[in-house]
Parts: C-alpha cells; structure tokens; sequence
C-alpha cells in the first residue's frame, strides 16, 4: 500500500506520515521543504520519501504521482492536505493573499487529485482531502481560509460521484482545534482559548493522533462503505 501525502513534512501533515508508516503503508511526503520529517525519512529509508513538489504547479503534481509509482509500483492514497492561510477581515485582507490562499488550498487540491487520477485508477484507491471546522463556522478574519475549505468539501462531493464507477472512493477529513498546525497557536494564545474552549464539548483540544486515526480510518477497508463524505474530528465544536 502506497500513500502520497501533500503538505506531509509539517503540522498534521508530518502526523499523518507517521500514522500511515504505522498502518503498513509506504509514504511520499510532497512539499516544498522536508521540514519536520528528516528522521522519520532516516528511519524508514526504504518505506518514507520526500518529494519536493509544489501543488500549485500541475506540471509538479504530474512529477510527484509518476515518480511514485516508479519507485512503489502503485499508488493506493492520496492526501490532499497542502494548505496556508492568511488572516485579515474582508474589508483590509489583500488580494494577493486571498489568490495565494485560493491557488494553494483549492487550485493545489484539484491538481492533486487529477495528477493522481490516472495512477488510482489502477489499484482502485482513496482519495482523503483535508478541510476545517471554518468551512462550515464564521470566524471574523478568516474570509479566504474558510471558503477555501469550504470549496474543498464541494469538490470533494463531487469527486465522489464522478469517480464512484471507477471504483475510487474520495472522503474529506475536517478537523478541529488540535496540537499541532494552526490548532497548536490558537492553544497558547489565552484570549482565544477562552473564546473557543468552552464552545467545545470535549473541553479541550484534539490531539494529532486522534485526527490520524480518524484518517487512516477513511483510507482503509473498514471505510468501504463510506464514500463523498465529511468526517469531522471537532471535539463536538458548537
């Protein structure tokens, strides 16, 4: 089983790695930099790899889905979690940062998906995008971030129907708060720990693992029966 992941050297990223490498798989982690993942790569020197591949270039996605297969055989997943953002209210946000949220998060996500169709085709894989409680909650300042997230769940759905008879599934992972990524600032800042803990009905924020779980969970043939879906992993955020 081979697994490519987007933006997989940092963040939730690198913990999806990590969560994949332990499920079995071999893992391509694409992005513009190794990041965190420099000893995950030395201690899986047969089964991790690192590709530096930007998602906004479809040309880089071609690059990264065909050498994939040349060095694993197959490809059986693909994450699409490549994603920034750029805070600012509407009204002050700059156009240049709401394109570069939109040509990374969304563009970067149909690009991924159709370099890696041809290859999943074969093996009848998965296809996990990665979206965020902002897609569906109005957060002031957050404009460009959450309609890109909230555009990936609308591909996503969409990518489900016209792949279904091709035998690919296509499920979108939507986290909460967690440690790691953004999650992790949003916890050491007090103000908004007390804005967003007690709409929670955790109490608190996720942890990586738990996202990871609920991932490989969606991969995996245990998911067979859950297709065009969105999977939240929010603590029950109100």
């Amino acid at each position: 089983m081979t697994a490519v992941i987007t933006g997989g050297t940092a963040g939730l990223g690198s913990q999806l790695a990590k969560g994949f490498l332990s499920a079995g798989a071999q893992v391509v982690c694409a992005a513009r930099g190794p990041h965190e993942i420099t000893d995950l790569l030395a201690d899986h020197p047969e089964r991790a790899a690192f590709v530096h591949t930007d998602v906004r270039d479809p040309d880089s996605l071609h690059l990264l889905m065909t050498g994939t297969a040349e060095r694993f055989g197959r490809i059986d997943i693909v994450v699409a979690n490549a994603g920034i953002t750029r805070n600012g209210l509407v009204a002050r946000l700059a156009p240049s940062d709401w394109r570069e949220v939109m040509n990374t998060n969304v563009d970067g996500v149909f690009h991924t998906v159709q370099a890696a169709l041809p290859h999943l085709e074969q093996s009848g894989g998965t296809i996990l995008t990665v979206s965020s409680a902002m897609a569906s909650r109005a957060v002031p300042g957050a404009s460009a971030y959450a309609a890109s997230k909230a555009a990936i769940e609308a591909f996503t759905r969409c990518c489900a129907v016209e792949f279904a008879a091709r035998r690919i599934r296509v499920n979108c992972l939507s986290p909460g708060i967690l440690d790691v990524g953004m999650g992790e600032i949003v916890g050491a800042d007090e103000r908004l720990r007390q804005l967003y803990w007690p709409r929670m009905l955790s109490g608190r924020a996720g942890t990586a693992q738990e996202a990871v779980d609920a991932a490989v969970f969606l991969v995996s043939p245990s998911a067979s029966y859950v297709n065009g879906h969105v999977f939240e992993v929010n603590g029950g955020l109100l």
